[in-house]
């Protein structure tokens, strides 16, 4: 039998492609951890392969592929397209195995859709790259992987082309799916949407807390089981959903008992007898309603009353300690305030406003609000640095509320952050060790010269943070 020059190149092409390990994408954001391409083996494939194909007709279409992808490497789309063209539709199965055409499609069609201005067309690039994906779970299967893929793009190439609650859906079945076991690029984009439905309260808290929980053990799964270079994709991943979900501690009744027990309570058998760790814990079992008979509320009470135990003040801030040692964290907030609009010592207004400001920073994870009561408790004093540091922890905090950890929305929140320890520290001597630290911990932490060049700005410009701070700052690189 005669074997052309055309399919052993295609074939020993295929061979690699197929044996070849995937490399791990470059997530230029955080939150966006792109997918992989997995190979898959379905020796009954319902698409045309190339042994459908006989003679010419076979020979044309190895071609096309070999030749297509060349250009694709190249990132030549327009003079790849013709060429995908021909071999997408004339054997779309390929060998039987392989998937990179569909990739490959999909990226052809992105690319006239960052290209194009008429809404119209770029609407049609979109369909077709929709319709790319169904083929794909046509030929392939695999639909919960191929839902997550449409979802992935509607959410971050297509925004605005179909609903948030259609987004969430697709995200949805990729775990109800495969449960802990979910595709990596879907974890922290289904975070995001599935914490802000949960704060708008477009879902029940009973689906919040069900997915919350699964994305944590599916977080905990990927970092213990991940191999080679999706350990990379894994640790951003860490670094965005677990702090995610734990700011919808903030809402009441949200997290039940055996959340915050699971979260918390080794931290108290670690230190039984430190009254800071004690009253932690003791606030987080009663923020999830733990029962009194529950014995790990029984023991964290007992050391309570050993350890740390003392009488309460009167009036309104003991009513208001009552309340916030047993997780009432807002009622306790009302109690100070009654007690800060009756004082008439400045001091006593500053101390109280910043106790506030800690709770809402600790407790209720509400930055804005916390922010807003560490400038009224600074208002108070004027050489007293410690608002301003709470304030930098805040900005500083805030990696994965403005971005996702990491990448440049998550490293612009430092320079806020480092504004206001330096400031903590100008005012107030008796913070300087405490700023610097800070300031030492997160300077690394800052973008670096390549990646302010790559947006045109420049070490000394002025740059308005965005997110929740909306403060302008100075430019500066952590090299």
């Amino acid at each position: 039998m005669k074997i052309s020059f055309p399919y052993i190149t295609l074939m020993f092409t295929l061979f690699v492609f197929a044996c070849s390990p995937k490399t791990a994408p470059e997530p230029e954001v955080v939150e966006k951890v792109e997918s992989p391409t997995p190979t898959k083996q379905n020796p009954e494939n319902p698409c045309t392969t190339f042994a459908d194909l006989s003679g010419y007709d076979r020979d044309e279409i190895e071609t096309a592929y070999v030749l297509y992808k060349d250009l694709v490497k190249q990132k030549k789309y327009k003079e790849a397209f013709p060429l995908w063209q021909k071999a997408y539709y004339g054997a779309s199965g390929s060998n039987g195995r392989v998937t990179y055409q569909f990739d490959d499609g999909v990226a052809i069609y992105t690319n006239m859709y960052e290209n194009e201005e008429d809404a119209a067309k770029k609407a049609i690039y979109v369909d077709s790259i929709m319709s790319i994906y169904d083929k794909r779970m046509e030929c392939f299967g695999d639909e919960a992987y191929i839902q997550g893929r449409k979802a992935f793009d509607y959410y971050y190439k297509f925004p605005g082309i179909i609903s948030d609650e259609e987004i969430y859906n697709k995200f949805r079945m990729n775990f109800d799916v495969n449960g802990k076991k979910a595709d990596y690029f879907v974890v922290n984009p289904f975070t995001k949407i599935l914490s802000d439905r949960i704060i708008a309260n477009e879902i029940s808290y009973e689906e919040g807390r069900k997915y919350a929980k699964l994305i944590n053990k599916t977080v905990e799964y990927g970092l213990k089981n991940c191999k080679t270079t999706l350990c990379e994709s894994w640790a951003i991943i860490n670094d965005y959903a677990p702090a995610r979900l734990e700011s919808l501690e903030g809402i009441d009744d949200f997290y039940d008992c055996e959340y915050y027990a699971d979260k918390y309570y080794s931290r108290f058998e670690e230190d039984p007898t430190n009254c800071d760790m004690i009253n932690l814990v003791g606030r987080r079992l009663n923020r999830g309603g733990c029962l009194e008979s529950d014995v790990r509320l029984i023991a964290v009470t007992e050391a309570y009353k050993e350890e740390c135990y003392v009488a309460p003040d009167p009036g309104d801030i003991g009513r208001g300690n009552e309340a916030y040692r047993n997780g009432r964290y807002k009622e306790a907030i009302e109690f100070y305030k009654v007690h800060i609009s009756k004082s008439t010592d400045p001091n006593e207004k500053g101390k109280f406003e910043y106790r506030i400001s800690q709770i809402y920073y600790g407790d209720l994870r509400d930055y804005p609000k916390s922010r807003a009561h560490a400038l009224k408790a600074a208002s108070h004093r004027s050489d007293w640095g410690e608002p301003y540091i709470l304030i930098g922890k805040l900005y500083a905090s805030s990696g994965a509320l403005c971005g996702s950890g990491r990448g440049w929305n998550s490293q612009v929140v430092v320079w806020a952050a480092i504004d206001k320890f330096q400031k903590a520290k100008r005012i107030d001597s008796s913070v300087a060790a405490e700023a610097n630290k800070w300031i030492n911990q997160y300077s690394q932490y800052m973008p670096k010269k390549e990646d302010i060049f790559q947006r045109r700005i420049k070490a000394g410009d002025t740059f308005k943070v965005p997110c929740w701070i909306q403060e302008n700052t100075k430019v500066r690189t952590a090299n």
